[in-house]
């Protein structure tokens, strides 16, 4: 208190006076209305003013020292260096023995890492049930499918398997089925041999789809129709209708021509050519038919029979035949000069 009976503040308490929300009013009235105007309150702050202040850094760094600490801190543990440097050890080795050929080795015996753990959890494939084949065996087909011991149900893929049997010129269609934990069905629908077909000498057996299913190599397939040419194949189904418009001279037709991709030509069992036409070969078998009961003449001296055009029919001798009919006519021939 100073000589005026005021009261004396140090510069501390000014300051905090003047921060302060309430203020401090000495106990002189003159200056009660100054000190309540000196320190009258600023305007309220914002609700947000409180929330944006920033919280200091170097407590927050020390945090995450001590959370990147807390997490790491099991390397320190007893044992963790010993796990690491086998780990390590482990990881050299197995590079060894990829590089060496030791895991190639292994997949060409056992299969693939994952084919092996699914055999010792019990998943292999101890049976292959194979139904539908008579001509195929079931050696050839497992061969032909990829399956094999070294194999795991849960990892074979039953489309690959699918894809690879329908390589098989004889598999018509194929199922495949996965039946856990250890069977495999594989139903198997052949080709039925249809006919057979000659192209540069060679002679195969096809289906009725005209796909190549076998080499002839024994008589098994002998009484199979005969097609002939490039492209005869395909027309095969074409070539059945003949032989069944034919009637009773089927028997007597050996082989069926393509020509030039467009007509058939028929080669009988006598090696008498009757050539077909183009359009309405059927019509031409009738005709054929027709001519053959009324005057035999697949049974005479003949070479071909054009059938081509609808209004004529042309036939060729033999050369026996034609020099014997030249020779019945020479008279004829001489009379009529000598007259």
């Amino acid at each position: 208190m100073d000589g005026g009976r005021r009261f004396l503040r140090s510069i501390k308490e000014s300051f905090t006076a003047r921060d302060s929300l309430v203020p401090i009013v000495s106990a002189g009235a003159p200056y009660a209305f100054a000190t309540a105007a000196a320190v009258a309150p600023a305007p309220p702050a914002t609700a947000a003013a409180p929330a944006a202040a920033v919280p200091p850094r170097a407590p927050a760094r020390k945090g995450r020292g001590k959370s990147l600490a807390s997490r790491f801190a099991f390397l320190g543990r007893p044992g963790v260096g010993t796990l690491a440097v086998l780990a390590l050890f482990g990881l050299v080795g197995a590079a060894g023995f990829v590089e060496n050929g030791g895991y190639a080795a292994l997949v060409a015996s056992d299969g693939e890492l994952y084919d092996i753990a699914a055999r010792a959890a019990g998943f292999p494939i101890s049976a292959v049930t194979i139904t539908g084949q008579s001509r195929l065996r079931e050696r050839e087909l497992l061969d032909a499918a990829g399956v094999g011991p070294r194999n795991s149900l849960p990892f074979l893929d039953a489309t690959a398997v699918r894809e690879r049997l329908m390589q098989v010129p004889l598999v018509k269609s194929v199922r495949v089925m996965k039946l856990y934990p250890d069977r495999l069905v594989i139903a198997i629908e052949e080709r039925q041999p249809s006919a057979l077909w000659q192209r540069d000498g060679r002679v195969a057996v096809i289906s009725e789809d005209g796909v190549p299913i076998d080499e002839l190599r024994d008589e098994r397939y002998l009484g199979l129709p005969f097609v002939v040419g490039e492209g005869a194949q395909k027309r095969l189904l074409e070539f059945h209708m003949l032989l069944g418009r034919a009637g009773d001279l089927a028997h007597r037709i050996k082989a069926g021509v393509l020509v030039a991709g467009r007509r058939w030509n028929l080669d009988m069992t006598n090696g008498v050519t009757v050539k077909l036409p183009e359009l309405d070969p059927f019509g031409a078998l009738d005709t054929l038919a027709r001519l053959q009961r009324e005057a035999r003449i697949l049974d005479k001296d003949v070479m071909s029979i054009d059938l081509r055009l609808p209004d004529r029919i042309g036939v060729r001798l033999t050369e026996e035949a034609a020099a014997a009919r030249e020779a019945q006519l020479a008279p004829h021939k001489s009379s009529k000069s000598g007259g």
